[in-house]
């Protein structure tokens, strides 16, 4: 059964994703305003650069497959927008096979349009609303005093608690606390640390 159009989650800033598949995936569960940057094409179009800058002026989500690839379209597209417009929304590494392909990726994982409509609606629910998120600011400061940088095992520790979130592993501190920030508090983490492998 399909739903009516009109009765799907809102989300009310504009989502950047690799390809269509990916676009198509996010409008069959949300309404909202999907822009595909055509994979690395967007690192060479002035056009498409110039579109995502223009519809980010009040905050713009990028969902981009967890594997090498996404990570640096990602990071091309946060150098492409404002910081504070800035919201990071991630899907987990899952192996597998997109149904419509003859063999596994590279890495041999699922992009955004292959995890699945749970796994994807995980990721989008809290940008659920008609105006920006509320970010949550997680500081480096409470990141080390949590052991999440600066130990040994920090760089586990994060891949833990990122897993057990939903998040892609082997994310910077940075990216984490962004990633983080969108998903639960400053005490949630705190818990979620505490009972993290030591």
């Amino acid at each position: 059964m399909t739903e009516n159009k009109n009765e799907l989650p809102r989300i009310g800033l504009p989502i950047v994703v690799e390809g269509r598949y990916d676009k198509s995936a996010i409008l069959g569960m949300f309404s909202a305003t999907v822009i595909i940057t055509d994979g690395f094409a967007v690192f060479n179009s002035a056009e498409k650069q110039a579109l995502i800058r223009r519809i980010s002026k009040d905050g713009i989500i990028i969902l981009t497959d967890p594997d090498g690839g996404g990570k640096q379209i990602r990071a091309f597209l946060s150098g492409l927008v404002p910081k504070d417009k800035l919201f990071q929304a991630h899907v987990p590494e899952i192996g597998g096979k997109e149904r419509r392909k003859t063999q596994r990726s590279k890495a041999g994982i699922l992009g955004v349009e292959g995890v699945g409509g749970e796994v994807l609606r995980r990721a989008l629910l809290p940008f659920v609303s008609e105006g920006a998120p509320k970010r949550q600011e997680i500081t480096a400061g409470l990141l080390y005093s949590l052991g999440l940088t600066g130990a040994d095992n920090s760089s586990e520790k994060r891949d833990a608690i990122a897993a057990s979130l939903g998040l892609p592993t082997k994310m910077t501190s940075k990216a984490f606390a962004a990633a983080v920030g969108i998903i639960c508090s400053a005490e949630e983490l705190t818990e979620l640390a505490k009972s993290s492998p030591r």
